[in-house]
């Protein structure tokens, strides 16, 4: 990411979070793009990428996750992200330049499910399948997209104390929602005992890389 922003012109970044990414590719970029703008839907987001990514002459624009990209048409040449919720590909079309590339890393389907399962118990498999990049890949084909590439990617993680597990609960909010102690302490009574008597608690993150273009010739 850090080489495509040094070789770019105008580069959007979509729904950046505390902006922490961009930041680090920034500040290892060749050169910096002439002009930088990031979208963030949640407001203590936007406060935190601001008060980041302002010293490094980003605009960060306060924009809902699934309102239309406020931005013209054609707008950039460069379009990223970091795990947006659901990307909306006829919209990251049409601010594309022709010529233009999406580079982005994605969630892929059934992330970290044996630790959500544990807490929620099956999840149907509309569920478990869901953002497979399969899927995903067809969505963006038929906005107008060519796919360049696109490489998923299966990450063991462990949780060796029940310490950990709740400290990703909290962070990582989404994964099990309203996740506090007390209303799911026999589930972390269980998990914990698990870990003391077999080890590490095992699951395994699913993500992918997109590497897409907008056909036709940058001007």
């Amino acid at each position: 990411m850090a080489q495509r922003l040094g070789r770019t012109s105008a580069v959007l970044d979509i729904q950046t979070g505390g902006g922490e990414v961009l930041d680090f590719a920034l500040g290892r970029a060749p050169k910096m793009p002439p002009l930088t703008v990031a979208t963030e839907g949640w407001p203590p987001n936007v406060a935190k990428a601001t008060a980041l990514l302002r010293p490094r002459g980003v605009a960060v624009v306060a924009a809902p996750e699934d309102a239309p990209l406020p931005f013209a048409d054609g707008a950039f040449d460069l379009v990223v992200s970091r795990h947006p919720v659901r990307p909306h590909w006829d919209e990251i079309a049409r601010v594309l330049q022709p010529g233009g590339t999406y580079f982005a890393q994605h969630v892929g389907p059934g992330s970290a499910f044996e630790l959500v399962e544990h807490f929620l118990g099956p999840q149907p498999d509309e569920v478990r399948g869901g953002r497979h990049p399969e899927r995903e890949r067809a969505d963006a084909e038929a906005a107008g997209l060519d796919v360049v590439e696109l490489r998923a990617e299966r990450l063991r993680m462990e949780f060796h104390d029940i310490g950990a597990v709740v400290h990703f609960l909290r962070k990582v909010v989404w994964m099990v929602p309203g996740f506090t102690v007390e209303a799911y302490e026999p589930q972390l009574r269980a998990l914990h005992r698990h870990i003391e008597d077999e080890g590490p608690f095992v699951a395994h993150s699913t993500r992918h890389l997109f590497d897409i273009r907008k056909p036709g010739s940058q001007t």
